[in-house]
């Protein structure tokens, strides 16, 4: 992209380390300012009075927010959004974007692999036999758990829960879903609550988003509620699960199994997880292709592209969505 008309002068903060595809556009469209991370402390008086937009892979809370009295635009790179306080910034008259749509297969394809690593032990299957053991033992024991006859309900249908649930439909499994308010369309049984979902299921797929509405929304009743045949996967945000009551449940027999792509503390993972053998743990890789990132990271630029030239975003999140341009 060359560089637009009345963008160059424009000052955007990408906080720590970044997309390189992305750091190239905004370096051709815009003057980058590199700050080590999203600290107050670190902004100076030049960020505060040429700063009007900011490109992040989240973590920008109020007073950093507060600290650039000239920011217009948080340009989030990611669709979930919870480290970013839209609130504030909707009430400072900031316009917050995330990058929705275009990673919504990628982690839809990764939710179903986790799924089926998990119950048929695909990963330690395949080690195995790389470490010589199908040659010096026999044949990989038979797996314990199957996606035959499970009911799956998932916690959160929004765009990737809905992809989700056309995928498992081809594999002949029943879908059931809780969100906030039942969607508009599809006709999957629909539950009022987490813990009605977890009874009516075996196979929960949380697929919600981060912050205080679902934190440790997943807990020992819900692990409780989904039984002793029960798999978890989780690909939405670790904060939603009580990981010390999961991994209780995974020791105890509570539940069956779990997989997990994301956690509380990244990228620290609690070692009674790392240790429990009913486990596969990925590295939070959802969307992590470079088809995938790409195309994120191109949203992510066209965002401040169009704020700064046409003065309006592409994807604004629901808490900015009347936040209007300046001037």
């Amino acid at each position: 992209m060359t560089k637009a008309e009345g963008t160059s002068p424009v000052a955007i903060l990408v906080p720590g380390n970044f997309n390189d595809h992305a750091i190239g556009r905004i370096d051709k469209a815009f003057k980058r300012v590199r700050i080590e991370r999203a600290d107050p402390g670190l902004v100076t008086d030049e960020m505060r009075r040429t700063v009007r937009g900011i490109a992040c892979f989240g973590g920008i809370d109020a007073a950093m927010i507060d600290a650039l009295p000239n920011l217009e635009i948080i340009a989030n790179f990611g669709v979930g959004y919870d480290s970013v306080d839209a609130n504030h910034a909707a009430k400072r008259g900031v316009m917050v974007t995330n990058t929705p749509d275009v990673l919504t297969e990628e982690v839809a394809d990764t939710t179903i692999g986790l799924l089926i690593n998990t119950v048929r032990d695909m990963y330690a299957a395949e080690k195995w036999l790389r470490d010589g053991d199908w040659v010096k033992k026999g044949n990989y024991r038979l797996s314990r758990l199957t996606l035959r006859g499970r009911r799956i309900g998932i916690f959160g249908m929004g765009r990737i829960g809905l992809a989700v649930a056309r995928r498992l439909e081809a594999f002949g499994l029943p879908i059931a879903y809780h969100n906030r308010r039942k969607v508009e369309g599809p006709a999957y049984e629909y539950h009022a609550t987490l813990k009605g979902l977890a009874e009516a299921v075996d196979t929960l797929i949380c697929i919600a988003p981060g912050g205080a509405a679902t934190e440790k929304a997943i807990n020992a009743e819900i692990l409780s509620a989904l039984g002793s045949n029960g798999v978890l996967v989780n690909i939405g945000r670790g904060s939603t699960v009580d990981e010390a009551a999961l991994a209780a449940a995974l020791k105890n027999g509570t539940i069956a199994a779990a997989g997990l792509d994301v956690f509380a503390d990244e990228p620290n993972v609690p070692q009674a997880l790392l240790d429990a053998p009913n486990t596969s743990l990925l590295p939070h890789i959802g969307s992590a292709s470079d088809h995938t990132r790409r195309a994120m990271a191109d949203l992510c630029v066209d965002n401040l592209v169009a704020w700064f030239t046409e003065r309006r975003p592409l994807t604004p999140v629901p808490e900015t969505i009347n936040v209007k341009a300046r001037g």
